[in-house]
């Protein structure tokens, strides 16, 4: 863990000193899982569960907030079972999958959904003619539900086919009413509207929070960094956290503490742990 400035040295103890009021935001590949060429064998890190499970009684709730679909999120991290172990210490584990569109808790123990948006049917008929006449035929095309996201991890240069194939993707989205959410080597298209960012501000109004911490490691985070960094303007203790990667690097600039990968944001969850616990004693 490595804080990026003395201000982030002082915004980490101002939330450890109201951890019990403090939400835990996470995002999910990249944050907890690590990338892989095949997002549907994303798997949390091995040491991710019993980190937020072991977390949990010393904050007020712990929040997974992905663009993936809820279900997907919930099998590939197994959060259904974090989400009893979390409820069982008298807390709430929260999923915002499609970037806040699907809500599921611990709790309430369904996935809460709306319809598919408007122009989605149409942006997939037409994807195909755009992806040939981009030269990447061959890219992954995930069908999310209430999105489409394109992978060019697999192809021969994924970042030079990222960058050709984005400007016409974005020209499709906007002739069918959707948006365009670039990340490391995937872009995807949905209704515009829902973020990351209303996740955190909602979240943090429902349950009257007096902290937020997210971690993230990608463009699609960065609403929610700018929403954290709003809260605080108000009052409430804030810390941004970067899963940095040698893919991407838009939110260093932005964040307080810099960890290396889910593997240094299982570290940091368990570092916090400890430190709120200490806290507590001395106090």
């Amino acid at each position: 863990m490595q804080f990026s400035s003395p201000e982030g040295e002082h915004r980490y103890a101002d939330l450890v000193r109201v951890a019990d009021r403090t939400i835990v935001g996470l995002d999910f590949d990249g944050t907890l899982a690590p990338i892989v060429d095949d997002p549907t064998r994303a798997h949390i890190h091995p040491d991710a569960a019993d980190a937020l499970i072991d977390l949990a009684p010393q904050v007020a709730a712990i929040a997974v907030i992905t663009g993936r679909p809820a279900r997907q999120a919930l099998d590939l991290g197994g959060l259904e079972e974090v989400g009893d172990a979390i409820q069982g210490a008298g807390k709430e584990l929260f999923l915002f999958g499609q970037y806040g569109n699907e809500r599921w808790s611990s709790r309430q123990r369904r996935i809460v959904s709306p319809r598919p948006p408007r122009g989605l049917a149409t942006f997939e008929r037409d994807l195909p003619r755009t992806l040939r006449q981009a030269d990447a035929a061959d890219a992954y095309v995930e069908d999310k539900g209430l999105a489409v996201a394109v992978h060019t991890r697999r192809l021969p240069d994924p970042g030079e086919a990222f960058e050709r194939l984005l400007p016409p993707m974005r020209a499709l989205a906007e002739a069918h009413g959707m948006v365009v959410e670039p990340g490391r080597n995937v872009i995807e298209v949905r209704s515009p509207g829902a973020h990351k960012g209303m996740v955190v501000e909602k979240l943090a109004a429902e349950l009257d929070a007096r902290g937020f911490l997210f971690a993230g490691d990608d463009l699609g985070d960065l609403e929610a960094f700018e929403a954290v960094t709003e809260l605080e303007k108000t009052g409430l203790a804030a810390l941004r956290v970067c899963s940095a990667s040698q893919e991407q690097s838009a939110l260093l600039p932005l964040a307080d503490v810099v960890v290396t990968g889910p593997s240094g944001v299982v570290g940091l969850l368990r570092q916090l742990r400890l430190d709120i616990m200490q806290s507590s004693a001395i106090g």
